[in-house]
């Protein structure tokens, strides 16, 4: 089955300086199915018209497979449509909700967020903190990268937060954070939940209704769709009671030079022109994981991130770092004392694309005493063979960096 589905993403047949390309960076951005490609262009070249505004025939178009999009992400989350909000990725999610929240806070109030956070999820409490005179403070993590959840629910109950903001799955080590159980104990104490879901919408398909959280961001380009486009959950009530984050036209609901009024969520966030051809791109992204059972492809993953992790554990001088039990796909290594952006354009040359960095998690890799990790991001399209050509790659590439 795999490898049937492999055939639906042109760039997987592709190669690099002549050798197969083995793509590994899917943490950053996964490929494209033929559908989703093919849904962008087919709106360019039969559909292109502006949504919300026109009587004509390819606005009205236009529009509706817009808004089936919206319905079609909320029944994929659990959640109502009116919950969804368009943006251009979590980034501006992260972003929207921290500005929105920052209402909400007093001096002295406490944010936690974790060591694991993509900078995406720090750098807009700390602004947000600035600003209010609230408290930003972490969540416990150990010497090798893994959340402690007894003694994180520990610290939620004593410091009662007014926002707790984590990531579902750490996208530099892959780490999968028991975000009920969080979630769960903050609710005692009326604690705003924020989670980032760019790592896990592909990878656990989350039911947002099951979790509970109260906010949750995603990027259309870490699931299948095109890149420019995200968006957010919000409880409705919650995303009501939040200002407007940018002005504008569409989001407008009466304007006059004695005051203006805005509409409802989500139109209230979504001012402007939005990205038309990348929301149905992402539907057509849905439609593709839809007709695909989520078991088969969940296994998958997981044999295979066994299979790879195994494979490295038997190269003397590698050390894994992160949560090797719970995991959406991720190895984040280093070896001995070479740089890791060596080893990663080593790599390269042998049609290996992976990512080499701190990953915009400056302050983890500071915790971990690192500057950087190589790190592999597996998807249901990688096969056994990407992997045993990687291994084999890697171990050409050891021999060269000892010569």
């Amino acid at each position: 089955m795999i490898e049937q589905l492999r055939k639906d993403f042109p760039l997987l047949q592709t190669h690099i300086d002549e050798q197969p390309l083995c793509y590994f960076d899917s943490a950053a951005t996964t490929q494209k199915p033929q559908c989703v490609i093919d849904a962008v262009n087919k709106f360019y070249r039969q559909d292109n018209a502006n949504v919300h505004r026109g009587a004509h025939t390819l606005s009205a178009a236009a529009t509706t497979q817009y808004e089936s999009v919206r319905n079609k992400l909320a029944q994929f989350l659990n959640v109502s449509q009116r919950e969804i909000v368009w943006t251009k990725g979590a980034t501006e999610s992260l972003n929207l909700i921290a500005y929105g929240l920052s209402e909400k806070l007093n001096q002295n109030d406490v944010i936690l967020i974790s060591p694991l956070e993509h900078h995406a999820n720090i750098v807009p409490w700390q602004q947000v903190a600035h600003r209010t005179g609230a408290k930003l403070e972490l969540l416990p993590v150990s010497k090798q990268g893994i959340l402690d959840l007894e003694a994180s629910k520990t610290l939620i109950s004593a410091k009662k937060p007014k926002i707790l903001s984590i990531c579902h799955a750490s996208n530099a080590l892959g780490n999968i954070h028991d975000i009920a159980a969080l979630i769960q104990v903050a609710k005692q104490f009326d604690t705003i939940t924020v989670i980032d879901g760019a790592q896990s919408l592909l990878h656990l398909r989350p039911d947002l209704s099951a979790m509970g959280c109260d906010f949750f961001v995603f990027s259309a380009h870490k699931a299948l769709g095109p890149t420019g486009l995200g968006g957010l959950f919000g409880r409705y009530e919650l995303l009501n009671s939040m200002p407007v984050y940018q002005t504008g036209g569409e989001m407008i609901e009466r304007v006059s030079f004695s005051g203006t009024t805005f509409r409802e969520a989500p139109g209230k966030f979504e001012p402007g022109t939005p990205n038309i051809s990348g929301v149905i791109g992402f539907g057509a992204a849905l439609d593709y994981l839809d007709a695909i059972d989520a078991n088969t492809l969940a296994h998958h993953e997981a044999s295979l991130y066994h299979y790879l992790v195994n494979a490295l554990k038997k190269i003397d001088g590698i050390s894994i770092w992160g949560d090797t039990e719970r995991n959406i796909g991720v190895v984040s290594f280093t070896y001995k004392n070479e740089h890791h952006f060596d080893i990663a354009t080593f790599l390269n040359t042998y049609g290996v694309a992976v990512r080499s960095g701190h990953h915009c998690t400056q302050p983890l890799m500071d915790h971990l005493s690192l500057q950087g990790t190589v790190r592999i991001s597996l998807a249901f399209y990688n096969s056994y063979q990407d992997v045993d050509i990687l291994i084999d790659a890697l171990k050409n590439t050891i021999d060269m960096l000892e010569e």
